[in-house]
């Protein structure tokens, strides 16, 4: 496994991140401590060295795996978590974005992880009531304190993130240098506002559900739903066609839907994107690794591209419209090479 840079900063990521969201099973899934440690020496034998996890996932139980996993080379990986969601219902000084809540959390979670520090903090959701001059003090300090090396911001509106940049940029702070999103060939409405933001910042992108919750890997299309329900927009008309064309791809290749689906979100062209993979098996996680062995051909990546196509809202398809190009550009666009 190659290594990339993770967003504008020095810090060394392997090009796949491992997802331990059902790293414990008190969610009523997922995998058992001795299945955990065996579906994360697959990774980090594949050479992988990025882990995603969150004060949330299991109860604390896959910050407690991890910690125990990474002891002996401590140094060596690079150890995500998140703040934001609950400890404990009912009080709201256990959830949320604000700083209590930050400095609560984070003290707990190094306990969890046993570790004197986090390699990259997410703030994991917007909670739309902290200013973001809190958030991004808060962050700082950590920071600033040894705890917290890097940060990002995970399912928070662009325009908030370009607020909290563009003030950590002025104010000497640290900014975030990595956006995690949902992503896939199925939820390409991020395409919008939150990919080109990253771009524009110099942000990693890290997907989370880049195989829409199992449902690109094709196993659904033979009847089972999984823990995906029947309602969902992961089974519906579109993302079928969708699925079918991904399986229909794999077997032209001879590779696994699941590699065709992750190689669909890493391969963007000037843009910095890892998959955040999850397992909760040893063998889905080796299949994933498959992914390293090949890229999609340029005509293969368009027929992706054609069948999952979405329409863009205000301006975006404004700026897309004939009249407008003609008026904005003189009619001579095509003349401009950036």
């Amino acid at each position: 496994m190659k290594s990339k840079l993770f967003g504008q900063s020095g810090l060394r990521v392997s090009e796949l991140c491992l997802g331990t969201m059902g790293f414990g099973t008190e969610w009523k899934w997922g995998a058992d401590k001795e299945l955990s440690k065996n579906i994360f020496d697959a990774y980090a034998n594949a050479g992988g060295n990025f882990l995603d996890t969150a004060n949330r996932y299991t109860e604390g139980t896959s910050e407690k795996y991890l910690g125990d996993f990474i002891a002996s080379d401590r140094d060596h990986f690079v150890l995500a978590t998140k703040y934001s969601l609950r400890d404990r219902a009912g009080d709201l000084n256990f959830v949320g974005n604000h700083r209590k809540n930050m400095m609560r959390s984070v003290q707990e979670s190094l306990k969890r992880l046993d570790t004197d520090f986090i390699d990259v903090l997410w703030v994991h959701a917007w909670d739309g009531w902290t200013p973001a001059e809190e958030i991004m003090k808060g962050l700082e300090d950590l920071v600033s304190r040894g705890m917290v090396h890097y940060i990002g911001v995970s399912d928070t509106p662009a325009w908030v993130v370009s607020q909290a940049n563009t003030l950590a940029q002025f104010r000497g702070w640290s900014q975030f240098v990595g956006l995690q999103i949902e992503y896939s060939l199925i939820q390409r409405t991020v395409e919008a506002e939150l990919m080109p933001m990253a771009k524009a910042f110099g942000m990693t992108v890290t997907p989370w559900a880049p195989l829409a919750g199992g449902a690109l890997t094709g196993k659904y299309l033979k009847g089972d739903k999984g823990r995906l329900g029947e309602t969902s927009v992961r089974l519906g008309e579109r993302s079928v066609l969708i699925t079918k064309k991904v399986v229909e791809i794999a077997e032209r290749l001879g590779v696994t839907a699941s590699q065709v689906a992750i190689n669909w979100t890493r391969q963007h062209k000037g843009q910095s994107v890892i998959p955040i993979v999850g397992a909760t098996k040893v063998a889905q996680v080796e299949d994933v690794l498959g992914c390293l062995n090949f890229e999609l051909p340029v005509d293969l990546m368009n027929e992706l591209n054609e069948i999952s196509k979405i329409e863009l809202p205000f301006p975006q398809k404004f700026f897309t419209e004939p009249g407008v190009l003609d008026v904005l550009y003189g009619g001579v666009k095509d003349q401009m090479t950036l």
